[in-house]
Formats: C-alpha cells, sequence, structure tokens
C-alpha cells in the first residue's frame, strides 16, 4: 500500500474495506487526486465480491476532513478540469449506487465535501470532538456534493436549513440529538467502534443486505403504494437467491 497516497484502501480479512483520506497537513482536503481516487476505490467496492462493508475515515488528528482543498479554486484551468471531472465521473451518484454498507468513522472537522460524504453512508459513527457544518454560504457558493438534498433527508428540515443557511457548526453531541450521527464514542475508541459495527454487518448474508439496501434507497423517492411493491419484488428475489427459505 502507497502510504504516501491521498486516499488509502485496506481490505481484510473479514470482508471490510477501509478508505482512509490520507492528507492530514490539510486536514484532509479533498483534492481532485482525492476524488479520481474515490470514484476508482468506490467501483472497487462496488465490484468486488470478497467486499462486504466499506468504512471512510480521516488520517491524523484533526479531521476526518475540512472539505473541498480550496487551493485549487480561482484558476481557469482549475475550475474547468474541476467541472469536467465532475460531469464525467459522479463520485457521489456512485455512493448511491453501492448495495454495500457504508460506515463513515468522523472525528474533528467533518466541513463542506467532509460532512456530506458521510451523509451518504448509511451510519456514522463520531467521535466526542467531531463537528460538522456545511460552510459554503460563508464562502460564496453552495453545497455541491448533494448537502442540500441529503442533509434535510437526515435531520429534521428545519435544522437542515438553518445548518445550510448560516454555515453553522455543531458538535458530536447535537450530531446525536437531531439524528446526523447513529453513535459518539470517545475519540481512542473510534476505529474499534467502526471495526466491530463493519464486521458485524460483514456477517451477514450479503443477498439480504443489498436487498434492503436497495429497498431504501430506491423506494426513497417512490409513493408508498410502489414504494411497498418494490419492497415484495426484492423480497421475493432474494427469498430466491436463499433457495426460497
Amino acid at each position: 500500500m502507497d502510504t504516501d497516497a491521498p486516499l488509502l484502501f485496506e481490505k481484510s480479512g473479514d470482508g471490510v474495506a477501509w478508505l482512509t483520506l490520507n492528507r492530514p497537513d490539510v486536514l484532509n482536503a479533498m483534492n481532485m487526486a482525492v476524488r479520481d481516487d474515490l470514484w476508482s476505490l468506490l467501483q472497487a467496492v462496488r465490484d468486488d465480491p470478497e467486499i462486504r462493508v466499506a468504512v471512510f475515515q480521516g488520517a491524523g488528528e484533526r479531521a476526518f476532513s475540512a472539505g473541498a482543498d480550496i487551493s485549487e479554486f480561482g484558476t481557469a484551468p482549475s475550475y474547468a478540469e474541476s467541472r469536467r471531472a465532475r460531469g464525467d465521473r459522479d463520485v457521489w451518484a456512485l455512493m448511491l449506487e453501492i448495495t454495500k454498507p457504508l460506515i463513515a468513522a468522523v472525528h474533528g472537522f467533518a466541513y463542506g465535501a467532509g460532512c456530506e460524504l458521510p451523509l451518504l453512508c448509511d451510519i456514522r459513527i463520531a467521535s466526542e470532538d467531531a463537528t460538522f457544518a456545511l460552510p459554503e454560504v460563508t464562502l460564496g457558493y453552495i453545497p455541491s456534493a448533494g448537502g442540500t438534498q441529503t442533509l434535510p433527508r437526515t435531520i429534521p428540515p428545519g435544522i437542515a436549513r438553518e445548518m445550510i443557511l448560516t454555515g453553522d457548526a455543531i458538535d458530536a453531541r447535537r450530531a446525536l440529538t437531531i439524528g446526523l450521527v447513529n453513535r459518539v464514542v470517545p475519540r481512542e475508541r473510534l476505529h474499534d467502534e467502526a471495526a466491530t459495527l463493519a464486521a458485524k454487518l460483514a456477517a451477514l448474508p450479503p443477498e439480504a443486505i443489498a436487498g434492503v439496501k436497495e429497498a431504501m434507497l430506491r423506494g426513497a423517492g417512490l409513493p408508498l403504494e410502489d414504494a411497498l411493491r418494490l419492497e415484495a419484488l426484492i423480497a421475493d428475489r432474494v427469498r430466491g437467491a436463499a433457495g426460497g427459505a
């Protein structure tokens, strides 16, 4: 494994893939290189049958990720390349089509895209020092990795609007109270908590896990009657894959 890569990738023997944002000197800010690696490695997570769960984490002591690397802003070639990459490699849409559990283990700053990436995961575990924000409006632009859509679907819409409109940060305890994260643990327990949960999910029947994720993702935007019909179809398919049990 290239320990200098901007995104580290490691497969454990229990079916868990670990993706580590690895730019701690800039608070794991996401640049084009990180986006490129995410695009490739998320496809590996999606397509590798040995991978049953993926966990995202940040390197270093200060941040999961402080968001987009603003040092790449402000020049025409960089901006044009960023827009082209967004069209050609929609990382965030790719995350939404993965029917394997995605876990975010968040510590320190989770700002901008560093908050939006966990919002695209199924389960979010935060350390006690974690803080979350979508501060884009304070910089003159808007969240563009799904935050305006995923945050109001995750927490009460009124609270989501306040966070997005003001750019204000919230701490881990507040995030737990409003449902932004599932668990809050001491910093020293964050990795182990995520690893234990990931191993538990990886040991479950993969067809059933993929089925429930598909039902939840595809059904979220449907009228209830149509969503229930979808659930029944997926349930029949999963039962068939399990031998009719």
